[in-house]
């Protein structure tokens, strides 16, 4: 159910004229029960748009709510990825963590992916579909050219890349208890995720003076500003400052 037909639900009758009370306690709601400030955000901005748009309501909803939180994203170093592929034996798991840092690719994108969206020769995957039905290209690691493609040999375009031993694709739970398996035999303690390869991706690709709007397309990014939260990561001025405990 969308934003909007949610709190529909909730408020039973619809008047041409926000309850602004009513609103502040939906949302209230929404928070005891864990939601993020993002998602909370989206929530009041549907109201918002409904009564301004749609009702054409006068009535400002005044409501500052769930600020987003200004967080960095956990990267992982090179050293670190590679340690984490080390620690997984079985062949098609460690192309899945391999193929999502080298793609950029969220773990729903890698389970999705089938033989036919995969051009070796070219260099480059074709997401179909992806986050906001949007399809885009990236680029393919050719360290992994070899053993992607003996993965595929004798299949047809049609079938998932990673399909499971039962037929069809993995389960994205699959995908990402491959990665925390791998991250807790690796030692490393960050509280990383899956999508931490992503960032992983992208913060390393500026590291190596990729212009920050080809970051963007290659992440499939609507707003370049999702995008430069990367460059707060690997700001390299930063980097170069000595704590004064080492002068």
């Amino acid at each position: 159910m969308g934003c909007l037909g949610d709190y529909f639900v909730h408020i039973k009758t619809i008047k041409k004229e926000p309850d602004i009370q009513i609103i502040k306690k939906y949302l209230l709601e929404k928070q005891a029960k864990g939601l993020s400030s993002q998602t909370i955000n989206l929530y009041l901005q549907s109201i918002k748009y409904f009564y301004r748009e749609i009702y054409k309501s006068n009535t400002n909803i005044d409501i500052k709510f769930a600020k987003t939180a200004s967080k960095l994203p956990v990267v992982l170093s090179r050293a670190e990825i590679d340690k984490i592929i080390s620690k997984i034996d079985n062949q098609k798991h460690k192309m899945i963590v391999a193929l999502a840092y080298g793609c950029g690719l969220r773990v729903s994108e890698v389970v999705n992916l089938k033989i036919k969206d995969v051009c070796i020769d070219e260099l480059v995957l074709h997401i179909k579909g992806a986050k906001g039905n949007k399809d885009r290209i990236t680029i393919f690691p050719e360290k992994l050219k070899e053993s992607i493609g003996s993965m595929v040999v004798d299949k047809k375009g049609t079938e998932y890349l990673f399909g499971s031993q039962m037929g069809g694709k993995l389960t994205e739970r699959t995908a990402q208890k491959v990665f925390e398996n791998a991250l807790r035999k690796s030692g490393i303690k960050k509280e990383a995720t899956f999508h931490c390869l992503r960032h992983s991706f992208a913060t390393h690709l500026l590291e190596n003076g990729v212009d920050v709007r080809y970051v963007q397309e290659l992440l499939g990014h609507a707003n370049i500003r999702t995008t430069q939260i990367y460059t707060k990561v690997t700001n390299p001025a930063l980097r170069k400052i000595k704590s004064p405990l080492d002068v």
